[in-house]
């Protein structure tokens, strides 16, 4: 807050006066405002200050320690407040009404995840942007100026309880301990420019107090944010107004001008102005979304570990040796975006390696090899794609055998991360690098999800002509079913579920 002690400009007939009277027309309207100032303290019923022998008087040291001694546990207690979203949350929420309140509840994380686990989420979301449009329409414009009113009267609080009580009247009290309230102080007169500064900020500190803010509101609001009461109700109320009425007296300003001999003296303050609810409701918005957002991804997390569990039997599938999560590490270190698909493409390897080479093999080649079909073209519409998913699973091992320190990609890689720190260009070739790489993986994976797609309905058509009392896509079911002990069909659904399942699987990391 700034201090200022400029005088006002003189007027022309000012001026033109102190033409024909002589000297400085300045000095002799400060020496006449100065004696002015005189009569003034001495008509004031405060006694706070003898301007003769310019001295502060106990009874202005007697003022400000009933403020001290009042405001003493509050400010303890508010340390830090103006950086708590808390207490402007609960000001703001004192302010709503009952069917504010149940939006509130329902909007809340806890609410939202308790309906979610009962609806559909994408429902919830629409819903909620209906609610939000309600709870914010309700802060009309008299209920967001009150709510910042009362914000306002805490930061004009704020100033009060923080003043440095204890450093101004140690000056009049040398004995007078820190905080210690049952020693009755013993304040003797002082000459006034001990304490001009302390002065000043006193009266700076006071200027924003309103007698008519919302105190109660604010002790209330107070009292719910400290889970305590923060300052005696009664006792507070009978200091403002004592505080009030001399601000208003504007007798420490008349004695700060006649200490520094400066009947000019102004001494400004900002007044706070904080607007807290746009704020609030902006993080509300924020945290809502979020909080769907979260859910959102941990129901597809729970998913994609239910499905890798049927697919699996487990969650933690490694397969790869160097498209890893491992190798991010040393690229993160480097600030470099590292591989992308390490996850579905662990998966791809780990199915084609484990299942599709064996179990969904065995059913093919039984289909294939022994079955006899009506039609060539059906026959090609199984062997094409399943033959697809076997060379895949050759690249990838290719593309992962590629990336070790003395592979193709990996070796260059392993230059360039070394040298990433100075050189730019090398650093943009790594990045050009795992983009391809990235590119590659993704590329596999998507060709394995159309093979998969091909053979899965070929096999879910062999299902459903097994079944079908007019057999037309193989003639011989009765001989391949012998030659599988009677089993053909269990093999067959049970590979169409584990493709089926699989393919869900891989378009978790796509959609």
């Amino acid at each position: 807050m700034g201090k200022s002690g400029k005088a006002p400009k003189e007027s022309f007939m000012q001026k033109l006066l102190a033409v024909f009277s002589g000297g400085s027309g300045g000095e002799r309207e400060k020496k006449r405002l100065l004696k002015l100032l005189v009569k003034q303290l001495k008509s004031q019923r405060f006694r706070f200050y003898k301007p003769n022998g310019e001295e502060a008087q106990p009874a202005l040291a007697k003022l400000v320690y009933q403020t001290y001694k009042l405001t003493n546990s509050a400010r303890l207690l508010l340390q830090n407040a103006t950086e708590s979203g808390a207490l402007k949350t609960i000001i703001i929420e004192s302010f709503l009404n009952n069917e504010q309140r149940e939006i509130l509840e329902e909007i809340s994380e806890q609410g939202i995840r308790s309906r979610a686990e009962q609806g559909n989420v994408q429902e919830i979301a629409e819903n909620l942007k209906d609610q939000m449009v309600a709870y914010f329409s309700a802060f009309d414009s008299e209920t967001v100026r009150r709510i910042n009113a009362v914000y306002n009267c805490f930061l004009a609080f704020l100033n009060v309880i923080n003043f440095d009580y204890y450093f101004f009247l140690k000056k009049f009290d040398s004995n007078l301990p820190e905080g210690d309230f049952l020693y009755k102080p013993r304040f003797e007169a002082i000459p006034g420019n001990y304490i001009i500064d302390d002065l000043k900020d006193f009266i700076e500190c006071i200027s924003n107090l309103d007698g008519n803010g919302q105190w109660e509101k604010l002790i209330d609001v107070l009292e719910q944010y400290k889970g305590q009461s923060v300052i005696n109700r009664q006792g507070w109320q009978k200091n403002l107004k004592t505080l009030t009425v001399v601000k208003q007296s504007n007798i420490l300003l008349l004695i700060a001008r006649h200490i520094e001999k400066n009947p000019y003296l102004q001494i400004k303050s900002s007044i706070p102005d904080e607007k807290i609810v746009q704020p609030y409701l902006a993080k509300m918005k924020t945290q809502t979304e979020l909080t769907i957002q979260k859910i959102q991804q941990e129901k597809r997390n729970t998913k994609k570990e239910k499905l890798a569990m049927a697919v699996f039997g487990t969650t933690a599938v490694s397969r790869l040796k160097y498209y890893t999560e491992k190798t991010n590490t040393q690229f993160s270190k480097k600030m470099i975006g590292g591989f992308t698909y390490v996850e579905p493409l662990n998966y791809l390897k780990a199915f084609l390696l484990d299942y599709v080479k064996k179990d969904v093999k065995e059913v093919v080649d039984i289909l294939l090899i022994r079955g006899k079909w009506s039609m060539n073209t059906h026959s090609q519409q199984l062997s094409e794609p399943f033959h697809s998913l076997l060379e895949l699973s050759l690249k990838i091992i290719e593309l992962d055998e590629s990336l070790a320190e003395d592979g193709e990609i990996g070796s260059r890689m392993k230059v360039f991360l070394a040298s990433a720190n100075r050189d730019q260009a090398g650093l943009s070739q790594l990045r050009k690098m795992i983009k391809q790489v990235n590119g590659s993986a993704k590329s596999i994976i998507q060709g394995s999800g159309t093979s998969l797609v091909s053979v899965g309905k070929q096999i879910k058509g062999a299902i459903e002509d097994y079944s079908s009392p007019h057999r037309e896509l193989i003639i011989n079911w009765k001989e391949l079913d012998s030659g599988a002990g009677g089993a053909i069909k269990p093999m067959m659904a049970e590979v169409y579920k584990k493709i089926y399942y699989f393919i869900q699987l891989i378009q978790h990391f796509f959609s």
